[in-house]
């Protein structure tokens, strides 16, 4: 029996000092020529908080639009003008960066982060107000300190400093004298991890309306990693998040893979849920601080806004056939494996194509692919071109070569079968999820039969091996097995208690 995609949460932090202040672009440029113009106009082109929540792509992101309704909008889609200017989604929110580094404050459980006292007190009274804080956690907000004494340490031991709207706000220290894992700057960017992976987790048990307690396993499969000297990168991530977002019950571990990593986890999830092993099984994931205005030089060479000024997140819960959820078909699962090559062909063959062909299905029979969602907006002024687009077109030219569509059809299978993208451009956070919380409804509503995510990643990043990764899984219509087979379940438990109860009655007679 398969296991089964109960529902999805996406969030986004609006962090635009982050930007400024941490993102890999700007510290570089600060590094290499900290007076040049790009960094003295910087500001200029920052975005507020209310023109972020307009933005169409963002809308789309946390639910309240679709990706075929974003389609019907002109690119690029920052000059266009939104319906939608929500706080809260289908499937999440944005958060205000004022808010969020309260909630980072809330995640810190070795007093590392020192807020600014009237800074804390007001960030504590926004979130009393939101619905899904929990109380006790707002008890971190209340050790707030003097501006001087922030200062001080950021002085004394070279805090990270935090910003909001170019003021000091707080700051958050080292966790070691000399362990370079343990740094300010490190701790600063794991912290900003876990919150935004426990908003995530908060926003999943809200919209699916799972008991937290019935959570038993979590995988966190960001691009981040915690650890010290010894083990870096020896997590855990997911526990650490689970703690906060009040998972009691949940065990966990974290999956890395880069931008293929959340596929990876899924696979995972669903072979943990389908094996018995574990009933509901999550697939969470925060966004990264490095990659915010990672193309913000294009983008403002360009008079554009920089729309990389949010950090993303996302939940995904997998969960035992219940007979109406989509399933997810593992025995439908393309791979690279080492032995695959990296030549463009060969990738997207052995993740559509050939695991296709083992089930006897053209590439034709998948309605929807989700691919490499990022956003055209930030990716084609970046010179990366409409990546979405080009997976299609692959896939499309794929079919073609393989005589399953003619090539006059490689437009419309790209349009048929293809979306537009519309996530962060931080290398998990579009890899194929994004589409998840649509791709569920849609099959539920059945608009669609089968949906195919696909996570890919390049593993050269890490200077360990040249080779690429890749792994994709078939989201299909429930088959009803859920129902039937919890009630055949049934059946043979009491055809079980039935026969034990004649053969007690059998071996009676025979005692008498």
């Amino acid at each position: 029996m398969y296991s089964v995609l109960k529902g999805a949460s996406y969030i986004l932090a609006h962090t635009p000092d982050m930007v400024i202040h941490n993102g890999t672009t700007q510290t570089t440029q600060r590094t290499i020529d900290p007076e040049s113009e790009y960094l003295k106009n910087l500001d200029k082109s920052l975005r507020t908080y209310e023109e972020c929540k307009a933005y169409l792509p963002n809308q789309t992101y946390i639910g309240n639009m679709t990706p075929q309704e974003l389609a019907g909008y002109e690119q690029p889609w920052f000059l266009q003008k939104s319906e939608h200017t929500e706080r809260e989604g289908k499937f999440g929110e944005i958060m205000p960066e004022d808010e969020f580094i309260g909630l980072i404050a809330i995640c810190d459980v070795f007093d590392l982060v020192k807020l600014e006292l009237d800074f804390a007190n007001s960030v504590r009274s926004k979130l009393e107000s939101h619905s899904l804080m929990n109380p006790a956690l707002l008890k971190a907000l209340e050790k707030g300190i003097a501006l001087p004494e922030v200062l001080q340490l950021i002085q004394d031991t070279h805090a990270e400093t935090l910003y909001f709207e170019g003021k000091i706000v707080g700051c958050i220290k080292a966790a070691h004298d000399i362990d370079q894992s343990l740094s300010a700057h490190v701790i600063f960017e794991n912290l900003v991890s876990k919150a935004s992976c426990v908003l995530s987790l908060l926003h999943l048990i809200s919209k699916t309306g799972v008991n937290a307690e019935e959570i038993d396993y979590v995988i966190e499969c960001s691009e981040e990693a915690c650890g010290d000297m010894n083990q870096r990168g020896g997590g855990n991530f997911a526990k650490a998040a689970s703690e906060i977002a009040g998972l009691v019950n949940a065990t966990g571990s974290d999956v890395r893979g880069f931008c293929a990593g959340p596929a990876h986890a899924l696979l995972h999830a669903a072979a943990l849920v389908k094996s018995g092993t574990f009933k509901h099984v999550v697939v969470a994931a925060g966004g990264s601080t490095a990659k915010l205005g990672m193309n913000g030089k294009d983008h403002v060479n360009k008079n554009m806004p920089i729309l990389e000024d949010c950090v993303a997140g996302f939940a995904v819960l997998v969960s035992t056939n219940d007979g109406v959820s989509p399933e997810i078909n593992s025995d439908i699962v393309g791979r690279h494996t080492v032995g695959t090559g990296s030549s463009p062909q060969n990738v997207i063959s052995s993740l559509t194509a050939i695991p296709l062909e083992k089930v006897g299905l053209k590439l034709s029979d998948i309605d929807k692919y989700s691919v490499e969602m990022q956003n055209p907006d930030i990716t084609k002024p970046a010179g990366a071109g409409n990546v979405p687009e080009a997976n299609y077109k692959m896939i499309g030219a794929l079919a073609a070569m393989r005589k399953e569509i003619e090539k006059s059809q490689l437009a419309d299978f790209v349009t048929d079968h293809g979306l537009v993208g519309w996530a962060p451009t931080q290398g998990h956070i579009p890899s194929g999820v994004p589409y998840l919380g649509f791709a569920r409804q849609e099959l539920m509503d059945k608009k669609l039969n089968r949906v195919m995510m696909i996570g890919k990643g390049s593993l050269f990043l890490g200077r360990m091996t040249n080779l690429f990764d890749g792994v994709s899984f078939i989201l299909q219509q429930n088959s009803g097995a859920g129902e039937d087979e919890s009630v055949s379940e049934a059946s043979v438990r009491k055809l079980i208690a039935d026969s034990l109860k004649d053969f007690a009655k059998h071996l009676q007679g025979d005692e008498g």
